[in-house]
């Protein structure tokens, strides 16, 4: 990889994790125009600067997210449903991360979801607190985002709406969420690679690589996050309907005309 190809990877991880829009899906893409192989180092780098992504959402968030015990048993309970279901299913799950169609047809099945998901839930309670019930729901919502393409963003924040959280609200407890489920699932997927003599040598051989690409996922997902926040309070999800939709299609069309579209 070259340096021009790590910083396009990763402003593409900082941009798509944290929207309702399949960071995969686009990674897909992302690869394919990069004219990048799924190599070692290449599958490796994609997990390790999602670390530099998640690190956004504490240093964004970082006096609302050390709070009081409270506050991480109810980010507990609602990673709990992903970490039982996604260590008892890891093989079927690995299974459709290798289909690119499948994160096709998910990116614009949800893109349709999204179209009518404001007019669904769009009356929210006055009282916003988050009771382990809600956290509950969340984390179920979420397990749905285990199928490639369903986007984590978008399953937690339905998932809190229909339990008449505010939109915002919603979208931030899905911000927090994401730094328990994404450092598990990265950090084993990271801690696999390094039991392997190989992988961790390819590692160590391009830690300035992984610095840069960390480091650029850090400052695009906080810009990201920031506009985000802003635009869904303003706007709802309509926009980023039509988009996956748009992107979805465009997968299709390359697998249609044989292109290989290997999932990193």
């Amino acid at each position: 990889m070259t340096i021009i190809q790590t910083i396009i990877l990763a402003i593409i991880e900082g941009l798509t994790e944290f929207l309702p829009v399949s960071s995969t899906g686009h990674m897909i893409i992302g690869q394919k125009i990069l004219s990048l192989e799924s190599t070692v180092f290449v599958k490796a780098f994609t997990v390790c600067i999602q670390f530099g992504a998640i690190l956004s959402v504490v240093v964004l968030y970082w006096k609302r997210f050390f709070q009081n015990l409270d506050f991480y048993w109810k980010l507990f309970i609602a990673f709990l449903p992903a970490a039982v279901i996604g260590f008892l299913a890891s093989d079927f799950i690995d299974s459709m991360l290798e289909s690119a169609t499948i994160v096709a047809v998910m990116l614009i099945l949800g893109g349709f979801l999204m179209l009518f998901v404001d007019k669904w839930f769009n009356k929210p309670e006055t009282n916003q607190d988050m009771t382990w019930k809600r956290s509950l729901k969340i984390g179920f919502f979420q397990c749905i985002a285990m199928i490639p393409g369903v986007s984590r963003s978008m399953a937690t924040i339905v998932g809190g709406m229909t339990t008449k959280l505010s939109r915002k609200n919603a979208a931030e407890f899905s911000f927090f969420l994401a730094v328990p489920t994404m450092a598990a699932a990265s950090g084993y997927k990271l801690l696999k690679l390094l039991m392997d003599p190989t992988s961790a040598n390819i590692l160590s051989e391009n830690l300035v690589m992984l610095l840069l690409g960390n480091i650029v996922a850090f400052i695009v997902a906080m810009v990201a996050i920031k506009f985000f926040i802003n635009f869904l309070t303003k706007h709802g999800f309509k926009a980023f309907g039509y988009y996956r939709i748009g992107v979805g299609i465009i997968i299709l069309v390359l697998i249609a005309l044989g292109i290989d579209l290997s999932i990193i």
